[in-house]
């Protein structure tokens, strides 16, 4: 009963920070409880937000109702394929600063969680911090060996307000599901697990800092990002402690300039360091805005991007980054009809999907964007149009897949802001081209093959009671081979594809067995420079058949 009752509280304290911003639209729509709608009789609105937008009167409203709710609200900005453009682009802007808490309260923290006095972990601490936000704060400090540092502290007690606030806010979505006509076709619910997932994954430093020292190790050989230093030693839930950087904010034009920093360099390493990430190391920094950036300007001409804040970094499935690489290939090279059929093999949208449809839609979107200046051209919005559009075949994406749309949308922002001029076309195809070579060359597929080969042996005994199940199944009919949609003789034709691909593959694992085999042996004439020759050619027919069998 008494949680019930703070329930309803806190519900109805949503309800005056609504009504008081004017948003009153959200009291018709039965996203709120019959008796709330009563504000709006009793309760006047600002008169000085009358004639805002609703996206800003909307984000006012979320920094009013406090920090876990401007959390939600910035990771409700990543969802473009839901919220209109306008409240998207206002959401984004949330600033997440919040009064800090007490620097010895930090101290404290510091200590349980170290379990040492904060005098004996560092020469100098300052209890005085650098940054807050709604998750945590961020205070200077230098290690006895003279290295600066900065310790971030998790704030105390928030995990309990984040749990409140998120039953809250489900208890919310629910509502909105069952009283408001689109509330099936948004399910907010879902958006409320999206956000629950990303905000406790925030909470535990320990995963931030092994994201840090992930993404440091992929770019310890490059001048495009530089990631701080982890302290492993001092790295707990609670507390992560990190090298000290300093540089430009990104977002300070006119201070890059002023240093002499060469923008159109940084402009094309930003679009690098984006494809770079996903493509090359599949993670990626999924929070890349402006207040997480730096730029280090000691050598103008070769400036280098310096991050920070890695509580939010993403990763695509092996599969989504096949399919997501090739619609990208596909889009560069205006291939509409092979967008559509990656689309259909990937699942994104249901395989009863009609083809010609599908490429119709999608060339609606993408012909509009080709006939415009390159240097014009966004593919952050091309893909966000590209989703909005597959809505219609009912799409199915991975929350990842749309943050990575988010990233690129703040990746082509901020290197449009550098260089108005910079055609990102003509620097993202190369750069996608010469990773997927890299990818595919000889000496990542030998060296692919070799880490593989122990569990394709561990794993050989069953393969012919694989196959003889699969060919048992096709002869009592439990495999289906017969067409069942308008586009029978297509799909003949594709079967017949199928069938010859079933065929190459079986041929390809049979042959597996023998040339790991003597390749495993490593004895007699025909072992030759670290390789079996027999066993080499038996493996190599045998990629080459299932690889066919991919195209």
């Amino acid at each position: 009963m008494r949680h019930s009752l703070r329930q309803f509280l806190r519900i109805w304290h949503i309800g005056v920070i609504l009504k008081r911003y004017r948003l009153d639209n959200l009291f018709n729509t039965g996203y709120l409880p019959g008796p709330i709608r009563w504000i709006r009789i009793f309760l006047p609105g600002r008169k000085d937000v009358t004639g805002m937008p609703r996206g800003e009167r909307l984000r006012m409203a979320l920094q009013d109702l406090g920090p876990v709710y401007v959390k939600f609200g910035q990771i409700l900005s990543t969802r473009r394929d839901l919220l209109p453009e306008d409240i998207a682009d206002e959401l984004a802007l949330l600033q997440d600063q919040v009064p800090p808490f007490p620097g010895e309260e930090a101290r404290s923290i510091i200590e349980k969680a170290l379990g040492e006095p904060v005098d004996e972990v560092f020469a100098n601490f300052d209890t005085n911090p650098l940054a807050s936000a709604s998750i945590a704060q961020v205070h200077p400090a230098t290690l006895h060996d003279g290295r600066e540092a900065v310790v971030k502290v998790v704030r105390p007690g928030i995990d309990k307000q984040l749990r409140k606030d998120i039953d809250l806010l489900r208890a919310i979505a629910q509502l909105a599901e069952k009283f408001n006509q689109s509330g099936a076709r948004v399910q907010p619910s879902k958006i409320v697990s999206e956000f629950e997932r990303f905000v406790f994954d925030e909470l535990d430093m320990q995963i931030e800092a092994a994201n840090a020292s992930i993404l440091r190790r992929n770019f310890s050989d490059s001048k495009d990002l530089y990631i701080p230093e982890v302290h492993w030693q001092w790295c707990k839930k609670k507390v992560l402690v990190m090298e000290r950087v300093s540089g430009l904010p990104v977002g300070d034009i006119e201070g890059l300039r002023k240093h002499g920093v060469n923008l159109k360099i940084l402009a094309r390493r930003s679009v690098r360091v984006f494809y770079t990430q996903v493509f090359r190391d599949n993670l990626f920094h999924a929070d890349m805005h402006p207040g997480n950036i730096l730029v280090d300007a000691s050598q103008p001409d070769d400036p280098t991007f310096i991050a920070m804040d890695f509580g939010i970094v993403a990763s695509l499935t092996p599969k989504d980054l096949f399919y997501i690489s090739e619609n990208f290939k596909a889009l560069f090279n205006q291939d509409y009809r092979e967008v559509a059929v990656l689309h259909i093999k990937a699942g994104w949208v249901p395989a009863k999907t009609r083809m010609d449809e599908l490429e119709t839609a999608i060339r609606s979107v993408g012909e509009p964007n080709f006939t415009r200046p390159l240097n014009e051209v966004s593919f952050g919005k091309l893909l966000f149009d590209l989703f909005q559009v597959a809505h219609r075949f009912e799409l199915t994406l991975q929350p990842q897949l749309l943050m990575l749309q988010k990233t690129l949308l703040n990746i082509e922002g901020l290197a449009r802001q550098l260089d108005p001029e910079l055609d990102i076309w003509s620097v993202a195809k190369p750069e996608l081209d010469a990773i997927i070579r890299e990818k595919h060359s000889l000496e990542n597929i030998s060296r692919e093959l070799r880490e593989r080969l122990p569990g394709w042996l561990a794993r050989a005994p069953e393969l012919p009671g694989l196959v003889h199940e699969i060919l048992v199944k096709a002869n009592s009919g439990q495999i289906q081979t017969r067409p069942s949609s308008a586009d029978a003789a297509q799909l003949v034709k594709e079967q017949e594809i199928t069938r010859r691909k079933v065929l190459q593959v079986l041929a390809g694992g049979s042959l597996i067995i023998p040339g790991a085999i003597f390749t495993a042996l490593e004895i007699g004439p025909w072992y030759l420079w670290g390789w079996s020759l027999p066993g080499l050619l038996l493996l190599a027919t045998s990629a080459w058949l299932i690889i066919r069998s991919l195209k």
